[in-house]
């Protein structure tokens, strides 16, 4: 049996700033925006060429046994790049206040692009304080 994530919930206050967002500022697809029940809105975005999506909503409770989780606090969402500094500087261009390219090494976090393979690294928030990881792969996932 195949285990896909497919969709993450994204808690976010205002559906239409977040779409927004996404869909200019990032440059990703909204495939969904539907009131699929009464009062229940549903937003599903998916980044290019990713196999996951993300869905915003309002008016759905949480699932049995779950909490629901405030606007901006999802942290550690990761999209992976063949080229980091063209995302960076795509994101960048879009308006997306984005952090500059950064390496994790055996010092730490430092400022530019690293030698070693998947070791570099830039950040952003979506106007919730959503916060999301941009790392550099050293081949599509498709090749991988």
């Amino acid at each position: 049996m195949e285990w896909t994530l497919e969709v993450v919930t994204l808690p976010v206050a205002d559906l239409d700033r977040a779409k927004d967002f996404y869909e200019t500022k990032c440059g990703f697809k909204a495939d969904l925006d539907s009131e699929v029940a009464p009062g229940v809105r549903v937003i599903q975005i998916t980044p290019p060429g990713s196999r996951c999506s993300f869905a915003m909503m309002t008016g759905l409770p949480p699932a049995p046994g779950q909490d629901a989780m405030a606007p901006g606090s999802l942290q550690g969402l990761q999209l992976c790049v063949t080229d980091i500094e063209a995302a960076r500087a795509e994101l960048a261009g879009r308006g997306v206040d984005v952090t500059p390219v950064r390496t994790l090494g055996a010092r730490g976090w430092e400022d530019g692009k690293g030698d070693a393979e998947w070791s570099s690294f830039c950040f952003f928030k979506d106007p919730d304080g959503n916060g999301w990881t941009v790392q550099e792969a050293p081949s599509p996932l498709a090749e991988r």
